[in-house]
């Protein structure tokens, strides 16, 4: 099984995007989403990583619970939405968005891979990170939906722990 440590910033059903502090250790509100668009699933960070952009490797914690910023949950990676970010300023880079499911989940024990998950919930996440980025001025696009293999491999050549 390949685990990874998620931090959750933002709970599913939220309609506004925090942001850990690691040298301050507090989040701040970051920015307020739109009316009627809200954080489908957990959305956070892995732990001991670092992305093309310089922040934590972004995570979307699938699960049945209801967390709270600051949880670290233990995830198995059943995949990732490979994705190319275009920001307001027209430079490109990639922003992978790495899907995990709680180790301890009941109702998404059977998931170990992308193919797992329904084609809703990942539309659903596609679509949410195409407006979320569209809302702020950027253009989000995904490239690919990786496997698990493939996604942990990824993960992989990005920690610096």
């Amino acid at each position: 099984m390949k685990l990874v440590t998620a931090m959750v910033e933002c709970p599913r059903g939220i309609n506004h995007k925090l942001e850990y502090n690691p040298e301050e250790k507090h989040f701040r509100l970051s920015k307020i989403l739109p009316a009627g668009l809200t954080f489908p699933f957990d959305f956070g960070f892995i732990t001991d990583t670092r992305g093309e952009d310089g922040d934590p490797l972004d995570i979307i914690v699938v699960s049945e619970i209801t967390s709270f910023p600051g949880i670290m949950i233990e995830c198995r990676i059943v995949g990732s939405l490979a994705a190319l970010q275009t920001e307001r300023d027209g430079k490109t880079m990639r922003n992978d968005r790495y899907i995990g499911i709680p180790v301890v989940s009941q109702l998404f024990s059977n998931v170990r891979d992308i193919s797992d998950l329904t084609e809703a919930i990942l539309n659903q996440m596609e679509a949410f990170f195409s407006n979320y980025n569209e809302q702020a001025g950027k253009t989000f696009k995904v490239l690919e939906r990786k496997n698990a293999a493939a996604a942990y491999e990824d993960i992989k050549r990005q920690r610096f722990n």
